[in-house]
C-alpha cells in the first residue's frame, strides 16, 4: 500500500506516521499493492482529527475520528475501519471471487470555484456510475462513511440516491416525471 501524509495545522512526527503505517499494514492482505492510502491529520483547539481514506480498485473505505491526541483518534480510526471491514466482510468476498469488485462506483474530489453569487460550490466530486442494486449501494455508502450516495439502479437503469434516514433504516430516492 502506498501511503499519503497531509497535515494541516499541525507537524507530524516520523514515530505517527511509523505507528500508522504499522496498524494499517493489518489490512493490506485485504488490498493490493497499489491501494493508496490517505491520512490526514487536522488541528482544531486542542482537538486532533485523523482521517484515512483506503482506495483499491474503485472499492473505498474511510474513517475519521477526533481526539485530544492524535495517536488515540488513529486507534479510534483504525477501530473503525476494521468494524467496518467485518460488517461488510461477506459481501465483499462476493465481490472480489466474483471478479466485479471494479462495479464499486468511486469518487474523486475536485476543489471547484463559485459559479454561482448567490451558493458557493466548495467541493465538487465526479461519480462514476455503474450499474448497481440498491444493497451494493447501501453498502457503498457505509464504507465511505456518508449519509447519501448516488447510483445507477441495475434493476431500473435510472440514476437513484439512498440515504440513511434518522432513525438508522434507509430511503430510496427515484426520479418520476
Amino acid at each position: 500500500m502506498k501511503y499519503t501524509y497531509t497535515a494541516r495545522k499541525v507537524t507530524l512526527r516520523d514515530n505517527f506516521k511509523e505507528r500508522a503505517e504499522k496498524k494499517l499494514d493489518k489490512f493490506g492482505k485485504l488490498f493490493s499493492e497499489n491501494a493508496t492510502v490517505n491520512i490526514v491529520v487536522t488541528l482544531e483547539k486542542n482537538r486532533q482529527t485523523v482521517e484515512v481514506t483506503i482506495r483499491d480498485n474503485g472499492l473505498v473505505l474511510r474513517a475519521e475520528s477526533t481526539m485530544p491526541e492524535m495517536n488515540d483518534a488513529l486507534d479510534k480510526v483504525v477501530d473503525i475501519l476494521g468494524r467496518q471491514i467485518r460488517k461488510n466482510k461477506t459481501k465483499l468476498e462476493k465481490k472480489i471471487k466474483s471478479g466485479s469488485i471494479d462495479d464499486f462506483v468511486s469518487l474523486s474530489p475536485e476543489i471547484n470555484e463559485a459559479e454561482d453569487d448567490d451558493y458557493k460550490i466548495m467541493r465538487k466530486k465526479h461519480v462514476i456510475i455503474k450499474p448497481i442494486t440498491v444493497d451494493e449501494a447501501i453498502l457503498e455508502m457505509n464504507m465511505v462513511n456518508h449519509n447519501f450516495f448516488m447510483f445507477k439502479n441495475a434493476d431500473t437503469d435510472e440514476i437513484n440516491v439512498v440515504y440513511k434516514r434518522e432513525n438508522g433504516d434507509y430511503g430510496l430516492l427515484e426520479p418520476t416525471v
